[in-house]
């Protein structure tokens, strides 16, 4: 008997229930607006910072010190004193509407602990980042912002080497998959892909989420699969296996680069511009800084968040092609598409399953989740055996 896709599609969206759909519908529309509140808002922190001359007043006393130590000091102190002015809205966004769509279980004070590493981490890797941008406005000239898309992209590659081995264990605890049957079938997979079985782990992630994910991270010898518990606690094992071989599927299909590319010609544009209108925006905000001089980058990261903000579609394109892509190694590979229907058909619940065509293409990252399973049970129909 044939398989009839989209009846298959409808019963797994549907098993949700109206209720859960209604109020998937609610979190992703608050989603939307939450990215236009967050650029207001940051506009809001830009005027508070130029309204008091909170930065000028830091680098008037490091006059005397060399640029680059100024660069590194205003721009690692921007990023921690305008963390700090935000935090309500970070607690709202962040900690507050998880807790009130039951997306998280995480105690106020864990959030804020681990908010606090993040903080003192990103003031200090910010201050290092900006310290370069400005040395290359300074020396560069005209051409500042091509060289700093190549800071960017040196940047990002980094982040991806360091990162499993340094960063992520500051906020969660990873350890060795246990044996059975779990590592046994993932250590097929990591094989297949040419990562070494004995980079598969398992990290508290239920601490800051009751999603249930996976994820490849690392380059080369430091590539592992790293598996949230909650996916060893309510997921099965086939759907296990299903999501996991997804996100093998972008580290084989090197998305990862995909990623740093296009970062780096983004940013490359989104510098190009903010060169383009600093000065009229600096003008609006009421500061007489100039973009070289690192008192200015309140004004100087207002221009590349609205760059961003309306580069969205674009960025997410990208990525919802690369989603496309895992999905069917996934298929290739594990050929499990009842599994990886019903693992998106969870993801629902923090992502409308259904939206408008519009809606899809501005603000989803990722294919909506009626696509995906619709794809899973067309892979279902032209390869049964049945």
């Amino acid at each position: 008997m044939t398989l009839d896709v989209q009846l298959a599609t409808d019963t797994y969206i549907n098993a949700l229930g109206p209720e859960a759909l209604a109020k998937a519908a609610a979190y992703t529309t608050g989603s939307h607006w939450m990215l236009l509140w967050g650029f207001l808002i940051s506009a809001l922190t830009t005027w508070v910072f130029v309204r008091f001359r909170i930065l000028e007043n830091l680098e008037g006393k490091l006059h005397k010190r060399s640029l680059w130590l100024k660069s590194f000091a205003v721009s690692g102190a921007y990023v921690f004193l305008s963390s700090l002015l935000m935090l309500p809205w970070s607690i709202y966004q962040d900690w507050w509407r998880e807790v009130a769509y039951d997306k998280t279980s995480q105690p106020v004070l864990d959030f804020l602990s681990q908010g606090s590493v993040s903080l003192l981490l990103s003031s200090l890797l910010g201050g290092l980042f900006f310290s370069g941008i400005y040395f290359f406005i300074r020396r560069v000239g005209k051409h500042w912002w091509a060289w700093s898309g190549a800071l960017s992209a040196v940047s990002m590659t980094a982040m991806m080497l360091l990162g499993p081995v340094w960063i992520e264990p500051l906020f969660n605890k990873y350890t060795p998959l246990p044996q059975g049957e779990v590592r046994q079938a993932l250590e097929v997979l990591a094989k297949q892909a040419n990562i070494q079985p004995d980079r598969i782990f398992v990290y508290d992630g239920s601490r800051q989420s009751n999603r249930f994910t996976a994820n490849v991270s690392g380059l080369g010898a430091s590539a592992r699969i790293a598996i949230s518990d909650v996916a060893l606690k309510s997921a099965s094992l086939d759907e296990v296996k299903a999501v996991t071989g997804h996100e093998i599927g972008h580290y084989v299909s090197g998305h990862v680069w995909n990623m740093v590319l296009m970062a780096t010609l983004l940013s490359m544009l989104f510098f190009y511009f903010t060169n383009a209108m600093f000065s009229q925006v600096a003008k609006s905000m009421g500061s007489s800084s100039l973009i070289s001089e690192p008192r200015g980058i309140p004004v100087l990261l207002l221009c590349v968040s609205f760059l961003s903000l309306m580069a969205q579609p674009i960025t997410n394109f990208v990525v919802r092609y690369g989603e496309i892509e895992a999905d069917q190694y996934a298929y290739q590979t594990v050929n499990l598409p009842d599994a990886m229907a019903t693992a998106l058909v969870k993801t629902a619940e923090y992502r409308d399953p259904r939206p408008s065509p519009l809606e899809e293409f501005i603000f989803y990252s990722h294919p909506s989740v009626e696509k995906r399973v619709k794809a899973a049970m067309a892979w279902k129909a032209s390869h049964s055996t049945e």
